[in-house]
């Protein structure tokens, strides 16, 4: 549980740097003088296009070096980025660091659920895998909070936001040189089954034995390492349909552009700024909910609630801002759409990735899963600044609300349930096509 946590601060980090961005946001274009489409291009999505990449490649050095070598490349990663970027004179050099820290984003993504789910037991994988989430939504909200008291306070500007990134990073570093390896990679990849022993004797302590057959049985039924077979093409749909309704939920464009969001409602700027961090403190509350939940309702049942929530907040937000109702009216109806985020698609997504594919290709299957997250989350990042600039948001936001329609079906005749199964009997389970699993 311990090890489990302490990788978890890498999801902060993946939160902090996916959020600070927003305070540098409009700073950034004045200051370079950048089209809209220019300025989303590179400011504001050049972050997440080193995310895709990393998520695409991920699963190469999490198979090759090992969980433990790959999370230490990360924390590398965010270290150069946040100094870097913090540092940089114009905007090329500002989206080159800026791309380098996407790369740990993207590449955390992969191994810090794989590595909190091939070291945890069952009966907790969903609240250990949760904790993942947790550390992403506070470091959202300690992104969004640290841009507020530097800018409206300390009066510092868009450096100082970034700059500070580094004390997480130079943390996270630290904490990863202490962990040990995955037992899954030491016994799959490394061969060493007295080193995986030993981390399951205080990992798993009771099922020592048991695991390390489940381990090798299931690797004798896998078909290589190869991920685009027959076998695998349920968990493959599985993936890449949840992590597509992620991006299609529009929340990447409330976290990103929450300001501006709040702008075309009608608040100042200083409202609006505080109102994100509003929107962290919903998001972390909610998050909590949903690690209590996801080991007792299950991923199924949180993704369908929080389809529901996401349906209903879309639906009266592109209401108000077509009647014009107000500002805060649309930020009670944004907060109930982060809420709606939290506790379902938020809470479930990166655990159920790391659950549905094998040992042999559990990285391969996160990483398309990842990959298919951000490479829809840089297309709408790439776009939005010129989409808000020509459209009206009511229509953006009924677009995103038909989106959770379809979302809402895939998790009551798709999806499969997941909690309480050990990763090798999903295996087994998810092999071939079904429509629902119990």
């Amino acid at each position: 549980m311990y090890w489990s946590a302490g990788v978890a601060v890498g999801g902060f980090l993946f939160g902090f740097d996916t959020a600070v961005i927003s305070g540098a946001d409009q700073p950034l274009q004045r200051l370079w003088q950048m089209s809209d489409l220019l300025h989303g291009a590179f400011v504001m999505s050049s972050a997440l296009w080193g995310t895709v990449i990393g998520a695409l490649t991920g699963s190469i050095p999490c198979d090759r070096l090992g969980r433990k070598r790959t999370l230490t490349l990360v924390g590398v990663f965010y270290l150069v980025s946040a100094l870097g970027s913090a540092l940089a004179s114009d905007p090329y050099s500002f989206a080159f660091l800026r791309f380098i820290g996407g790369l740990g984003v993207g590449i955390s993504s992969i191994a810090v659920p794989v590595y909190i789910s091939e070291i945890t037991p069952p009966a907790i994988r969903g609240r250990l895998g949760a904790l993942y989430q947790f550390q992403i939504v506070f470091g959202i909200l300690i992104a969004l909070l640290s841009n507020f008291l530097l800018s409206e306070y300390a009066g510092l500007g868009w450096r100082w936001m970034l700059g500070v990134e580094t004390v997480p990073a130079l943390a996270f570093l630290l904490i990863v040189l202490r962990i040990p390896e995955s037992p899954r990679w030491l016994l799959t990849q490394a061969g060493n089954e007295a080193e995986c022993r030993r981390v399951l004797a205080i990992s798993d302590p009771v099922r020592v034995d048991e695991t390390i057959a489940d381990i090798r049985r299931s690797s004798n039924e896998q078909t290589g390492g190869r991920l685009f077979v027959r076998r695998y093409r349920f968990p493959i749909l599985l993936a890449f349909l949840i992590a597509a309704f992620n991006q299609l939920s529009g929340i990447n464009v409330i976290i990103y552009f929450a300001p501006r969001v709040f702008g075309l409602a009608g608040l100042d700027s200083s409202s609006a700024l505080l109102s994100t961090v509003g929107i962290g403190l919903v998001n972390l509350g909610m998050t909590l909910l949903g690690m209590w939940l996801i080991d007792r309702a299950g991923r199924r049942a949180l993704l369908g609630i929080g389809s529901v929530g996401y349906i209903v907040s879309l639906s009266a937000a592109a209401w108000a801002f077509y009647t014009n109702a107000g500002g805060m009216v649309i930020v009670g109806f944004v907060f109930l759409f982060i809420a709606s985020h939290a506790v379902g698609q938020g809470a479930v997504i990166w655990v159920f990735l790391s659950e549905i594919f094998p040992n042999n290709v559990r990285t391969k299957g996160q990483s398309l899963g990842s990959g298919t997250h951000w490479v829809a989350a840089a297309l709408i990042t790439l776009v939005m600044p010129y989409f808000l600039g020509r459209f009206e948001a009511h229509a953006i936001f009924t677009f995103f609300a038909l989106m959770m329609v379809l979302q809402l079906f895939f998790a009551i005749f798709i999806m499969p349930e997941t909690k309480g199964k050990s990763l090798e009997s999903l295996a087994g389970e998810l092999a071939s096509v079904r429509p629902k699993s119990a």
